[in-house]
């Protein structure tokens, strides 16, 4: 007898405010649209994790942990649903943890990240557009992706690119840990008659790279250096998992697999 089940695996994040709107959010709409599939999480950041149980008790698992506890429950075919923006080293991760223990399931499958496709970025364009649709000329936003070494990071250039083949040459993207980087944005900038950027994270969650590296007092955060370079600036504390439009979008990545 077979017994389907879903894993969702996210990062983590310690600020539980955030968590609820994104991480929670996201689990619940899986739940609402497979109600009759046994649900479970795992985080891939085992410090999120352990500074969790240190400060709350809760007990978040791995992947590995999360596996086995559905092997217990007599799961039989797994569906793994991340909530990675990008099929990065955290997707590679947790694709490796998971077919370790593959011979332990009849079938182990993985749903796409929330950026992988062409129609993936135009959707996510789409949103961010619509959500920030009172821009005027004078104004510019920037979004803060997280950034990697990884190959995947190229899907942030990718998305700067197509803001501006869509119509929007005054959204930008920029990343914490790659490129492109805010001094890119800066050089962008300087070619417009822009006086107020908006910031916005581009990641799932709005958590520690959102309010310090991003919105934070400190002189190298993004808040601070555009505000040097002269602009007004407005920081906007919304994780992309808040929007109901990119829960759908993971959902719809869940579905291909189920």
């Amino acid at each position: 007898m077979t017994k389907k089940g879903i894993l969702v695996v996210s990062f983590g994040t310690s600020y539980p405010d955030t968590r609820a709107v994104t991480i929670d959010a996201i689990e619940n709409e899986i739940r609402t649209a497979y109600p009759d599939i046994p649900l479970y999480r795992a985080w891939t950041s085992r410090m999120i994790a352990a500074k969790l149980k240190h400060t709350t008790g809760e007990n978040i698992p791995d992947v590995t942990e999360a596996l086995l506890r559905m092997k217990e429950d007599g799961i039989t075919d797994v569906c793994i649903q991340p909530t990675h923006v990008i099929n990065g080293i955290e997707n590679d991760r947790m694709k490796k943890d998971a077919l370790a223990l593959r011979k332990d399931f009849c079938s182990v499958a993985f749903g796409a990240p929330l950026i992988s496709s062409t129609e993936d970025m135009r959707e996510a364009v789409q949103i961010i557009t619509r959500a920030f649709s009172c821009l005027d000329h004078s104004e510019a936003l920037v979004l803060m992706g997280h950034g990697s070494e990884h190959y995947a990071n190229t899907v942030y250039p990718a998305l700067d690119y197509m803001f501006k083949e869509m119509g929007y040459p005054n959204i930008h993207i920029g990343t914490v840990e790659a490129y492109p980087e805010p001094v890119h944005v800066m050089e962008l900038l300087k070619k417009s008659k822009i006086k107020k950027v908006h910031l916005a994270p581009f990641m799932i969650v709005a958590g520690d790279h959102a309010n310090n590296d991003m919105a934070g007092r400190e002189k190298d955060s993004w808040k601070s250096i555009f505000e040097k370079a002269g602009y007004d600036v407005s920081c906007h504390l919304k994780g992309l998992g808040e929007y109901g439009e990119i829960r759908k979008m993971l959902v719809r990545h869940l579905e291909m697999i189920l």
